[in-house]
């Protein structure tokens, strides 16, 4: 928007219970409460608030068409924001733009009063919006058909100003009309990508008036995303250049810490940056909250999940409208759940004076919803009806939700860039807000609770983008010759024209292409688009039905093929705004999941194994305690099995195995490998807990001993030997009888035979299957100091990457045979052939030590915790003081 009315003139607000809105005392009234509160205040640990900010305003430019101004003066709106003048000026002027400004600025107004003032003077004039989701793009058009509804009233001709959004929801009955009639035609990347380029032809008018190219959201194109995207444009760019077309683009983003850079790999065209942001802003209040320690002797901290909820409920109390920010769609259900279940006995009235549960005011908002619960969720907002929702991230960019009082984000976000675009939910205009960051137990998390001036001090994360990477460009050299054939000499982005022409025979020599008369011509019958995905390495999307009452089978949503294996594997809780789902049935090749509607005391979690197999070594160099390596690997995982959780307690309330498809990764990773003269002096030092077992020399006859004992059964699940004898399991673990003893009862731990008859005493053992075996070694396990390097390593790494932690895979292994069975532990990219990361820790491989030496060393657990080197598991112990003396080694 432009400048609204101020404050004391739009009046006082009644929401939908009858009660009078006044944001400025509620959010006070709670302030100065959670400053009291001694459940509260204490876990502060750190409150920056920032000032109110006039507006910088200036009146219309000269060149505004009388329409268009006389349309803003009906909305209240007499002149434009400084940045929103710039982008007139720049573009009026035939510069490519890109505004970078803060949330709720008024970046729409600013792309739009350029092109409607072209489309008013250029009857034939057409533009094409690109927005990531679907759901922008809606919210987008009810915003610019306001706009244009306005326009009509005051045009004394005939205007033809339509507007059409092209999708995957988009009836086919409207597509044709669509193509043919609307002037300005919102979509998205994917679209554009399968449904509109490789039918051109279709298009012809639209592309041969296309006059200006609008990508809104522009710092959501980075990473694998970004650089698929890249490569959709040079392919828009080469079609609308067929048709004579010479488009200009107008992009906008949040902040990040280099717009210009991103904007112009994406077009590979000059850019102006607009970023002097001119609308008011009223006063924002960013909390750090770090959940109180319960245990200082594990480091173990509350809940940062049920923590959050408290604070959402406190919310809600003083009648504040929130947005809560989990990290997983997982969390925001149990999130929802507590909840609602905390108000499903409370009732308020709504609109109409019917009393209803105030958990019905309550909602969640994720990908996997279908469009009419996220739009009818989205009006909630906006209308007030809604009072607290929780999401994913997909309410991270610029939905209108109306003006919202308070933002809690449950866990770092992953990029300051992306946590202080959340927090920008919270607040519109000149209304106080404030922003809560519950810290999780996560070494990232915690890192950032103790040193806040690095979250406050640092600029926001650059957003990278790839468009050569190999496998991704060969993927869009197909796509673009299916949709133009490649006359000899053409250009591709900005490829050089000797590798694009290595690239065109290499298509040629694998039977995608034909040459002939300086042409290269798509030679297959397929249709490449369909099969490549922007977004996931799989595609296809997993369809989650269940059964009404009378028998009818519905739609509850969607899983992406990439989580369904640990989502929706059988036996799986799936959980749905709220509601329960058991997953009866799992059909990949179907792509189709069966649930029945459920409601039990436990939630799932899956259990993943993975193996890395290093296909390349690119780089190589001798460090301290070891070397470091970079290089193309094979990543192998399986989902082997899941956990039932019970719901508050989070008690284990048993495993089970399960068998699913293993999936391939190839990618590349960074591994770092300790010498062998490390692990000596670790192991004379007591401080090696990695070496294989010593059982003792009767240990085969005891084994048999308790084989036949339990009848070659398996304790956990039962399954009889087959082929290959059980394994025998220690209860209390092997080593631990061999370390500082856990009770006072076993002895002087330093009496290796004493320490021996006890750990192989009858009563200590048990025979598993090797499938549960390796389960319940997860769960009573004495964490190594190799294991807990790596979960330090592995969750610190994004901060430095600037990347979100679920780009990164980690994997150790005390024998890890590609490192000559050195022990070692491997970080890798979580995307097919990498984007950059591997590579990048490689590099920085000298400070990420030195800050994960810090980190373990000024944790104040006894022996790691979820905060430095993670926890032992259930029963087992911690590595702090292996881990720390590792990384004391390899400074």
């Amino acid at each position: 928007m432009g400048v609204p009315l101020p404050a004391h003139r739009r009046g006082t607000a009644v929401n939908e219970w009858g009660e009078v809105n006044n944001p400025l005392k509620h959010l006070q009234q709670l302030l100065d409460y959670w400053k009291q509160d001694e459940n509260t205040s204490p876990n502060f640990s750190a409150w920056r608030t920032t000032p109110p900010r006039a507006a910088q305003t200036h009146p219309f430019p000269t060149d505004l068409p009388v329409p268009l101004r006389e349309a803003l003066s009906t909305r209240g709106i007499d002149r434009l924001y400084s940045h929103q003048l710039s982008a007139w000026n720049n573009a009026r002027a035939g510069k490519n733009i890109i505004l970078a400004t803060s949330t709720a600025s008024g970046k729409t107004l600013a792309y739009n009063l350029p092109v409607l003032a072209v489309m008013l003077q250029n009857p034939e004039a057409r533009a094409l919006y690109l927005f990531p989701t679907k759901a922008l793009a809606q919210d987008q058009l009810s915003v610019i058909s306001k706009q244009l509804s306005v326009l009509r009233t005051l045009m004394t001709d005939n205007l033809s100003l339509v507007t059409g959004i092209y999708d995957g929801d988009t009836s086919q009955s409207a597509r044709s009309s669509i193509r043919r009639n609307a002037r300005i035609v919102l979509s998205n990347p994917d679209m554009l990508h399968t449904g509109i380029l490789p039918h051109h032809s279709n298009w012809s008018d639209f592309f041969s008036n296309l006059k200006f190219i609008v990508i809104d959201e522009a710092h959501t194109y980075r990473g694998v995303f970004g650089s698929h995207v890249a490569n959709v444009i040079r392919r828009l760019k080469r079609v609308a250049e067929f048709y004579g077309a010479h488009p200009q683009f107008i992009l906008a983003s949040a902040t990040i810490g280099n717009p210009k850079q991103l904007a112009e790999n994406l077009i590979e065209e000059q850019v102006e940056l607009i970023d002097n942001d001119g609308s008011s802003r009223g006063e924002r209040h960013f909390i750090i909250y770090n959940p109180p320690v319960t245990d200082h002797s594990l480091g173990l901290r509350k809940s940062s999940l049920l923590e959050s909820v408290r604070l959402a409920t406190d919310l809600l109390n003083h009648n504040i409208q929130s947005v809560v920010f989990a990290r997983t769609r997982r969390s925001v259900e149990i999130i929802l759940t507590y909840l609602q279940e905390d108000k499903k006995e409370e009732r308020r009235k709504n609109a109409s004076g019917d009393l209803f549960p105030l958990s019905s005011f309550i909602r969640g908002y994720r990908s996997g919803y279908l469009p009419y619960q996220r739009r009818e969720i989205e009006q909630g907002l906006r209308d007030g009806s809604v009072k607290t929702v929780v999401a994913t991230n997909a309410l991270e960019l610029g939905i209108d939700i109306g003006g919202l009082g308070a933002a809690i984000l449950v866990g770092y976000p992953g990029t300051i860039a992306s946590a202080r675009q959340q927090s920008g939910r919270a607040g519109r205009g000149d209304d106080p807000a404030v922003s809560v960051l519950v810290a999780s137990p996560n070494p990232l998390d915690q890192f950032l609770a103790h040193h806040p001036e690095y979250f406050f001090g640092s600029s926001p994360e650059q957003a990278l983008l790839n468009p050569n990477h190999l496998l991704i460009l060969l993927e869009h050299l197909r796509c673009a010759m299916f949709e133009l054939p490649f006359q000899k000499g053409d250009g591709f982005g900005s490829i050089s024209d000797e590798l694009l022409d290595e690239y065109l025979e290499f298509l040629v020599a694998n039977q995608d292409a034909h040459f002939s008369d300086e042409k290269y011509f798509w030679m297959k019958d397929q249709y490449p688009a369909a099969n490549i995905s922007l977004r996931s390495a799989s595609p296809q999307s997993i369809v989650l039905q269940s059964v009404t009452e009378d028998g009818r089978p519905w739609t509850v949503g969607t899983v992406d093929g990439e989580s369904a294996a640990w989502m929706v594997h059988p036996g799986a809780i799936y959980m749905h705004e709220g509601q329960q789902y058991f997953v009866q049935e799992f059909n990949l090749e179907h792509q189709l999941a069966q649930l029945v509607p459920v409601g039990l005391d436990y939630y799932t979690e899956a259990q993943r194994s993975s193996e890395i197999e290093v296909l390349s070594q690119q780089d190589q160099a001798a460090v301290p305690g070891g070397e470091k390596c970079y290089g193309e690997i094979q990543v192998t995982t399986q989902v082997v099995g899941f956990k039932k959780i019970r719901w508050f307690t989070y008690e284990n309330l048993g495993e089970e195995p399960l068998d699913m498809p293993p999936s391939e990764l190839q990618t590349t990773g960074y591994w770092l490998s300790l010498s062998e003269e490390t692990v000596s002096h670790l192991r004379d030092a007591g401080n090696w807990s990695n070496d294989p077992n010593n059982y003792g020399p009767d240990w085969q006859r005891i084994r048999d001993r308790v084989r036949a004992r339990d009848s070659y059964q398996c304790q956990v699940c039962g399954a009889v030997e087959s082929g290959r004898q059980h394994e025998v399991h220690h209860k209390i673990p092997f080593r631990t009888f061999f370390r500082s003893p856990k009770s006072p009862d076993l002895g002087d731990a330093k009496s290796g035979d004493f320490a021996l008859q006890h750990a192989n005493r009858m009563e200590n053992l048990t025979t598993l299957c090797p499938t549960c075996h390796k389960k319940v070694e997860q769960n009573v396990r004495i964490r190594s100091g190799l294991a807990g390097l790596g979960f330090v390593l592995g969750n610190l790494a994004p901060l430095f990457l600037m990347c979100d932690p679920r780009d990164l895979g980690i994997h150790t292994d005390p024998v890890w045979k590609p490192a000559n069975n050195m022990p070692s532990v491997v970080l890798y990219d979580h995307v097919p052939a990498g984007i950059g990361f591997s590579q990048k820790l490689f590099e920085i491989h000298d400070e990420l030590i030195q800050r994960a030496f810090e980190l373990v060393n000024a944790c104040e657990c006894e022996d790691g915790c979820p905060s430095c080197v993670g926890p032992g598991g259930e029963n087992g112990i911690g590595g702090k003081v292996e881990a720390l003396e590792i990384l004391k080694q390899l400074q």
